[in-house]
Formats: structure tokens, sequence, C-alpha cells
């Protein structure tokens, strides 16, 4: 799981890219400091700000307000952005996280042999109970993830269909990193897709 973070957001990168359903088009860019997780979205005439502050407690979602950090609520994590399929605790992969992490065995997402990771809410805030995250046996990479209610219905599925390498490590083993992602809102009754929205970001600079 520490290493599908670090690829997920990048270490000492950025990425810059958008979300789109619909014809609708979300600029957003990403950030990683060390620990801290920073991402802006634009609804086309100015960028809101927001920031994922993590130590070894707990995690916080800050918004920038007037120059200051103030707490995201937390009622409004699960709010989607701009009319995307992608919320808050989405964008930031919040669910990441969570403490105690537990390998479920080992599957395939199409043709790559994945972990298969389990993720449980340590408390009530959010839209998800459980989180499953499958995450790529050779590059580190999570490859799929999706994410259940209180009462196991699906809510959401997360399916990387790109990656891109963004260089070495100190060992000279290549980083990999997501370039896009499908994101798909599910039907709780049956799990179909009601809707999806497309993440993509373009190579860092």
């Amino acid at each position: 799981m520490q290493g599908a973070k670090m690829l997920a957001a990048l270490q000492q990168s950025d990425l810059e890219g958008s979300m789109s359903k619909k014809g609708l088009k979300v600029p957003v860019a990403l950030f990683m400091r060390g620990k801290n997780i920073q991402f802006q979205v634009s609804d086309g005439k100015a960028w809101s700000a927001f920031h994922m502050q993590m130590n070894d407690k707990e995690c916080k979602l800050l918004e920038m307000i007037d120059g200051k950090q103030k707490e995201f609520p937390a009622k409004r994590l699960a709010e989607p952005i701009m009319g995307m399929d992608l919320t808050y605790e989405d964008l930031a992969l919040r669910f990441f996280y969570w403490k105690n992490p537990k390998l479920e065995g080992e599957e395939n997402v199409g043709v790559h042999g994945c972990y298969k990771i389990r993720l449980d809410n340590p408390g009530v805030e959010g839209a998800y109970k459980v989180i499953y995250v499958w995450v790529h046996k050779k590059f580190g990479a999570f490859m799929k993830i999706e994410g259940f209610d209180k009462n196991g219905k699906p809510l959401k599925r997360f399916e990387v269909t790109d990656v891109m390498k963004i260089g070495k490590d100190q060992a000279g083993n290549a980083i990999y990193t997501l370039k896009q992602m499908n994101v798909s809102t599910l039907q709780p009754e049956n799990g179909r897709v009601a809707s999806e929205t497309k993440l993509l970001f373009q190579e860092p600079k």
C-alpha cells in the first residue's frame, strides 16, 4: 500500500490533467510533498485548492479559503466534484490512508497479476465502509479500486486503463504512475454502471 500511495500521487512531481464526463471537462492538478497531498480543481474561472494533511494518527482534508487552511466538512467528503463521478475523498485517495490494510489474496485485473487488499473505514466519515484495492505485483501501482457502503452494496469502481513511466528510483527501477483512469458510479442494487468519468493526466514536465 505504501508503494501504491507513492505511485498514485507521485513523490516529488506534479500531475496536471482533467476529469471529463458527457462533454464536460474539469481541469485538475495533483501534487505530493512528502506525506502531504495537494490537489486543485477549476470551474473555468478560478482554482479551488485542497490539502490532505497526514500524520501517524489521522489524515485531514483541508480547504484553502482566502489564503487560509480550513478543515473540509466531513459531510461533504462524498459530494461529487462539479457533476463528475469523483468526490473529494476520491480525488484525494483518502481511503489509501486508512489503517491496518489486509491482504485478501491474489487476483488478475485483465492480464495483470495483482495483490488484492482490503481497507476498512476506521470512522464514519465519507461514503465508503470497505474499499478493495488491486495492486500490480510487478510495478506496485494500483490497477483497480472498488468501494462499498455499510450494507455491502457497491458504490464506485476505479479502473486504471493506462500508466506512464516517470523516471527511476534510487535502485534504478522504473517508476510508473497513473495516466488514465475510468471512475464509475454503480447502481447499489445490481452493481451496473450508472455513470462514468474519465480522469486523464499529462506526462509531468
